[in-house]
């Protein structure tokens, strides 16, 4: 009996992150299900040196740094049946020609929010303990925390407001799920029995910055959540209430917040800014009630690994005749990332 032919496949990405997403042991695994070259990397599809093997591949693998998918790139690949990217949005790569090929797209967003979501629960239970003011007082007074500092540390029953069940969000509800915290979320498309579902108590935004004292973003970049966070919601914040961001940048006013951390009203720990870099004058870098990190919450290192080893399951079902289980849809990028 003839073995099934494998189909033809072809990387297309930004190539630096090849052997992390996809080292020795995946990539092995990834031939059992395609044909594909690991040595030619695409960033360019309209390269004369790609053009052949696109023209006949079937599976095209894209991640971060990966071309758009225009109406030339499917002209250009006729037996073309699917993409499996292995990052997580894909709102920027592909338009309405892909919508009106047919064709199917699968993301691994789902893998790339468990680490978000990670960074962010020790984010809250270090906030809780109020870690940042700790060290420098440590570092300054050499002495343990007085009575009256000891008395506003913890994590029991601390307040924690969740903005946006987005897939991040719902992974770190449930990581919270263990934990003595008083949980709320606001989110315009969960209703109150979804809310309870997921382990929190659905609140206003305006209520849920009022009552919380740690306030952490899972929404997406879109027009309408632009600078969600603005002067006036930022003062909503009770003094010492720490914001926590691992979403993006742009759902806060930075020019508000800059201010807000500078009169040391409350605390910020950012993974994420506007812009991003932020200018090496921006004194968020030097602040004491400030821990900056350089976009690390997402996958890095050898969390990488889990989102080629997403892209070789997919390649694996659609080998058995299954459909995706990850499959994005159209109607889905109206309200996420």
């Amino acid at each position: 009996m003839t073995a099934p032919q494998l189909p033809s496949a072809l990387f297309a990405m930004d190539p630096v992150h090849l052997p992390e997403l996809f080292p020795p042991r995946v990539m092995n695994r990834l031939r059992q299900f395609a044909h594909i070259d690991p040595a030619l990397v695409a960033q360019d599809l309209g390269s004369p040196e790609v053009a052949g093997v696109l023209g006949r591949t079937e599976v095209l693998i894209t991640g971060w740094g990966g071309p758009r998918i225009d109406q030339d790139v499917l002209d250009a690949a006729p037996r073309l049946r699917v993409i499996l990217h292995a990052a997580g949005s894909v709102r920027h790569m592909i338009g309405d020609a892909f919508w009106r090929s047919g064709l199917s797209i699968s993301s691994a967003a789902q893998a790339n929010a468990l680490p978000v979501a990670e960074y962010t629960l020790a984010a809250i239970l270090f906030a809780g303990k109020d870690v940042l003011g700790l060290r420098e007082r440590f570092r300054d007074r050499h002495a343990y925390p007085g009575p009256d500092e000891r008395k506003v540390l913890g994590n029991f029953r601390r307040r924690v407001g969740v903005i946006g069940a987005s897939r991040i969000g719902r992974r770190l509800l449930d990581l919270l799920r263990p934990f003595d915290l008083e949980v709320s979320l606001y989110d315009p498309y969960v209703d109150a029995a979804q809310a309870k579902a997921l382990g929190a108590v659905p609140l206003p935004l305006n209520d849920l910055l009022r009552s919380s004292d740690i306030v952490t973003l899972h929404a997406p970049d879109l027009p309408e959540t632009h600078h969600m966070l603005n002067r006036e919601r930022l003062a909503l914040i009770p003094d010492g209430g720490v914001l926590i961001n691992t979403s993006r940048g742009a759902l806060v006013d930075h020019a508000a917040l800059t201010d807000e951390l500078l009169s040391g009203r409350i605390s910020a720990m950012l993974d994420v800014t506007e812009p991003e870099p932020l200018p090496a004058e921006s004194p968020l870098y030097r602040l004491p009630n400030v821990l900056l990190t350089p976009h690390v919450a997402g996958s890095v290192g050898n969390e990488l690994e889990r989102l080629g080893i997403t892209v070789v399951d997919e390649l694996e079902r659609l080998a058995a005749g299954l459909p995706l289980a990850h499959q994005v849809h159209q109607a889905e990028l109206t309200n996420s990332a």
